[in-house]
């Protein structure tokens, strides 16, 4: 494996064979990894947050850089103690990670998740990781499949879209490049095009004081911000050296922001 170019191929090594059920299926595993294939689609989950996260082959693996949104959300969450549950919104939730890890790090029966995502093998594999929340995962674009009673009622609405400008995408690791879905990585010219449409429509979805998580890059945080600050957020950015981790949060306003007269 390290032939191949694993770069933790020990502990790679220590992982498959724990998983292994048979010396033919490690046999098989290890060829897959030397192949190319993600650790995690070897292995058929992630580590996220502390949880075993299902990853099936073709859904976006869960990065440990996202593990520091879930502890700004959930630090938000704690901090505005809300009377009742808190309705999570996970757009563009691949396997789901962000929400379960969400529903584990909140009281248990204050949760009320709903994930989203366009892709249906993520849309399955999401529906297995967030049935013990209990979640609801739904599929379609970004908002569009979302329940109308939700408008208005979110308190949490965490996003971490595709964000890597369409040229970039050739720069990618293989790993990510040739066996994720590029609906998950193509963010557009700028790589900014969902982020765009993540912020805009948010204020529909968020209650009063609600927040607005998006995972974005260092270099493309201006842009993020300048996207959920003309949404009408309340706009900040908090980064995490450690991880690689940038994530611009945008509060929705306690009362309605008058912005022009009424018609």
């Amino acid at each position: 494996m390290r032939a191949a170019g694993c770069v933790f191929a020990e502990d790679e090594a220590d992982l498959l064979v724990s998983a292994a059920r048979t010396p033919e299926e490690l046999t098989l595993m290890v060829e897959r990894r030397a192949c190319g294939l993600p650790l995690e689609h070897v292995l058929g989950w992630a580590e996220f947050c502390g949880l075993r996260i299902d990853v099936d082959p073709g859904v976006f693996v869960p990065r440990r850089r996202t593990e520091f949104l879930v502890g700004q959300a959930v630090a938000l969450a704690r901090r505005d103690a809300p009377d009742g549950p808190v309705v999570v919104v996970d757009l563009c939730c691949g396997s789901g990670a962000m929400g379960a890890a969400l529903a584990a790090a909140l009281p248990p029966g204050l949760v009320e998740v709903h994930a989203v995502d366009i892709d249906p093998a993520a849309v399955r594999c999401a529906r297995r990781n967030l049935s013990a929340v209990p979640g609801h995962v739904h599929e379609g674009d970004l908002y569009d499949p979302l329940p109308a009673v939700l408008r208005g009622r979110v308190g949490l609405l965490v996003a971490s879209p595709p964000y890597v400008p369409t040229e970039a995408i050739r720069l990618l690791p293989a790993e990510a490049r040739v066996h994720e879905p590029m609906v998950a990585l193509d963010g557009g010219a700028d790589g900014l095009d969902v982020v765009r449409r993540v912020a805009r429509a948010a204020p529909l979805w968020l209650a009063p004081g609600g927040h607005l998580l998006v995972e974005t890059s260092g270099r493309q945080a201006p842009g993020t911000v300048e996207a959920v600050a003309r949404a009408g957020l309340r706009a900040r950015t908090a980064d995490c050296e450690e991880l690689g981790a940038s994530v611009v949060i945008g509060t929705m306003p306690a009362t309605p922001v008058v912005t022009g007269p009424r018609v």
